[in-house]
């Protein structure tokens, strides 16, 4: 419940409930992902991160999407804490 809160479950932003549902099944969706992410690509510690902490530290990541011979690379800022994982 405590996830479903962090990713958008606090309260009902719209006034038809079929808009309602349909956020309902967005949120469904979310914690979805964030369930399987850190079992199919994290390891350790961080498999244990709450929604919270992983959209701070992963999601919002200070990179740029770099094409260089045909190839697209995610280049990361030196200075973000959490490159290396």
């Amino acid at each position: 419940i405590r996830a479903a809160r962090a990713t958008g479950l606090r309260n009902l932003p719209l006034h038809n409930t079929a808009q309602n549902q349909i956020w309902l099944e967005i949120v469904q969706l979310a914690l979805d992902l964030l369930a399987w992410m850190p079992m199919l690509a994290l390891t350790g510690e961080n498999r244990r991160w709450e929604p919270r902490s992983l959209r701070f530290r992963l999601l919002s990541a200070a990179a740029q999407i770099v094409t260089t011979a045909r190839r697209r690379h995610l280049r990361f800022a030196r200075h973000w804490p959490w490159t290396d994982v």
